[in-house]
C-alpha cells in the first residue's frame, strides 16, 4: 500500500507543475487575446479565430514604438507623457508603472544585480536585487546606500530597503536563477 501511495505523491509532484504552467499559459494567452479581440470579435461575427486579438495587439504596440521614435509623433506622445506627468495622483500612479517598466525592459535593467544583504538585528541573510544605486535625491544621509528590492515568495510583492553600501555583497548568479531560488521559497536551483 506504501508503494502505491508514492507512485500516487510521484504522480501528483509529476502532473501539478506540468498542469499548473498550461493553465497560466492558457490564462496569459486569453487574457493578450482579449485586449483586442473582444472589440475585433463584435466587427468579424462567426469569422473571428482565437489568437488575431494577440496578433493585433503585438502589431498595434510595434506600431506605437515606431510611431514614438519618429519625430513628430514622438513630439505628440511626449507631450502626452509631460501632461500625464503634471496631473496630482496621476502623475504618482504614472511615473511608477513607467518607472517599473522602464526599469524591467528598458536599456539600462534595475535588476540584473543580485546582492545578499544581512536583515538588520537578526543575523539571517537574504537576496535582493540591487534597484538604484544613487539615493542623494532621498538626503545625504543616503549617500553612500543603495536600494535593494527584495521579493516576497509566490507574490509580487516585496521589500524595499535602504542598506550601507558596503553592507552588501555582490553574487555571481543570474538575476534569472536569483528570482526562481527567492520565488520558490528556496526550492528551485539553479538550472
Amino acid at each position: 500500500m506504501k508503494t502505491v501511495a508514492k507512485y500516487f505523491m510521484n504522480g501528483i509532484l509529476t502532473a501539478l507543475p506540468i498542469i499548473l504552467v498550461f493553465y497560466v499559459l492558457v490564462k496569459v494567452f486569453d487574457f493578450l487575446d482579449g485586449i483586442l479581440g473582444d472589440t475585433l470579435r463584435s466587427y468579424m461575427k462567426g469569422g473571428y479565430i482565437p489568437g488575431i486579438g494577440i496578433l493585433a495587439t503585438i502589431i498595434l504596440l510595434t506600431l506605437l514604438g515606431w510611431l514614438s521614435s519618429q519625430v513628430i509623433s514622438g513630439q505628440i506622445i511626449f507631450l502626452l507623457d509631460s501632461a500625464l506627468e503634471r496631473i496630482p495622483l496621476v502623475k504618482t500612479l504614472y511615473t511608477v508603472i513607467k518607472d517599473t517598466f522602464q526599469s524591467l525592459l528598458g536599456e539600462k535593467k534595475s535588476f540584473s544585480t543580485v546582492v545578499l544583504v544581512e536583515i538588520p538585528a537578526t543575523g539571517l541573510k537574504s537576496i535582493g536585487f540591487v534597484t538604484a544605486e544613487d539615493l542623494k535625491d532621498l538626503g545625504d544621509e543616503l549617500s553612500e546606500h543603495v536600494a535593494v528590492y527584495i521579493p516576497q515568495t509566490f507574490q509580487i510583492a516585496g521589500f524595499t530597503f535602504l542598506v550601507p553600501k558596503k553592507e552588501v555583497t555582490v553574487l555571481d548568479i543570474k538575476a534569472e536563477d536569483a528570482m526562481k531560488f527567492i520565488l520558490s521559497g528556496g526550492v528551485a536551483s539553479k538550472s
